[in-house]
């Protein structure tokens, strides 16, 4: 797989090399482009297609790997995790959130109100 071909990090950002690397996975993860078990470059094959030091990408899969996004199986290489651990943290606090609404009497849309004024 080539993800240099969509993968762009700017040296000159301000953001970390490393995190716009993650954070560009973790999108691409999220839009589908991406599929749970496909199978990633290897840290070196990464790193040569974007250009980056090798401790670069390994620190983006590894921040990936500890938050549940990225697996790694030992030789056989590194993996989009099969689900999303955002999923179930999301519809936990979700469902807590729905629970403190109805206990305080506020409406659905009310309630959908503070989710997004909390975006902003």
């Amino acid at each position: 797989m080539e993800l240099g071909e969509w993968l762009k990090v700017d040296a000159q950002a301000a953001k970390p090399l490393f995190d716009q690397l993650r954070s560009q996975i973790i999108d691409g993860i999220r839009t589908g482009r991406l599929e749970p078990g496909i199978r990633l470059p290897t840290v070196r094959e990464l790193a040569g297609q974007l250009g980056l030091a090798v401790n670069t990408v390994a620190r983006a899969y590894r921040e990936l790997e500890a938050a549940g996004m990225l697996e790694t199986r030992g030789r056989f290489g590194t993996f989009v995790a099969r689900a999303d651990p955002a999923d179930a943290t999301m519809a936990d606090a979700a469902r807590s959130f729905v629970d403190t609404a109805r206990a305080l009497g506020v409406a659905k849309d009310d309630a959908l109100r503070y989710v997004a004024a909390a975006f902003d």
